[in-house]
């Protein structure tokens, strides 16, 4: 199994996410969900596999989610999930699957705990935060 990156390349999370995959020496999958959506079914497994509820996997922030009532208590999944198909920005990102699980990567050193190779060398955020030491560690 490869390492699949649903990835929007304007979010400064999933930039990090991405670095850090290739950090390990991976070269993932890497999926534009903003262009090209997961399907229903690959969607709605994503989410099992990665332990959330749908709910949880909406975004919010700069998205159409409060202008078409998605904070709706009484909506089903399926039409939760409708809403996500219809504008994909509502998924969050990253979405990483990978050998070990899946993981919605916020903040994006939640990708360690499911790649199948360790860092190969140190990492820093965009922000300036040190993820992996020069010994290829994890600081925090």
């Amino acid at each position: 199994m490869t390492v699949t990156i649903y990835h929007n390349p304007k979010c400064g999370t999933s930039r990090n996410t991405l670095a850090l995959i290739r950090n390990a020496g991976i070269e993932p999958t890497v999926i534009e969900y903003l262009t090209h959506p997961p399907s229903r079914e690959s969607l709605i497994a994503l989410i099992a596999r990665a332990g959330l509820s749908v709910r949880d996997a909406l975004r919010e922030k700069g998205t159409p989610y409060a202008e078409l009532g998605l904070d709706d208590p009484g909506l089903s999944d399926d039409q939760l999930i409708d809403a996500m198909l219809a504008h994909p920005i509502l998924i969050n990102r990253p979405f990483v699957d990978a050998p070990k699980g899946a993981r919605l990567c916020r903040p994006s050193e939640l990708v360690l705990d499911i790649l199948p190779e360790a860092q190969k060398g140190p990492f820093t955020k965009e922000d300036g935060e040190v993820v992996i030491d020069e010994k290829g560690k994890r600081v925090r």
